[in-house]
């Protein structure tokens, strides 16, 4: 004789269809949106921000803090002194290590510190040539 087992989750999920909560839901029988696309990893933050209706230029704080160590040569060359270059990147650190520690929102950022010395030297490199 065969038993049958239902797990809590089988259970629950039965009594809710059998309650009608999984119909008419949004989207029933119409293809996933990104059916056919090239996977994104970030796809959850820009439907979130689409749901949302958030501008373009709104980015998660870890996102926009992976685009400003990205972008970090333009920005440091806006500097005009080698106190503000190491201002700017302390607070860089700072903040990559909150973003580390998840501390900040958004998708996690594994990016190593920023050496200071190494970014004067590129700095200074730029401003020679």
């Amino acid at each position: 004789m065969a038993s049958w087992y239902e797990s809590h989750i089988d259970r629950k999920i039965r009594e809710a269809q059998e309650q009608g909560q999984f119909d008419d839901l949004p989207g029933a029988g119409k293809p996933l949106s990104d059916h056919g696309q090239e996977y994104d990893e970030d796809w959850w933050v820009k439907d979130w921000l689409r749901r949302e209706g958030a501008t373009a230029g709104a980015l998660p704080p870890t996102l926009a803090l992976r685009r400003e160590a990205q972008d970090l040569a333009e920005t440091v060359d806006r500097r005009h002194t080698e106190a503000e270059v190491r201002d700017y990147v302390a607070n860089l650190n700072e903040q990559l290590r909150m973003a580390r520690a998840g501390l900040l929102d958004g998708p996690p950022v594994l990016l190593p510190p920023l050496n200071p010395d190494e970014i004067v030297n590129a700095w200074r490199a730029r401003r020679r040539s």
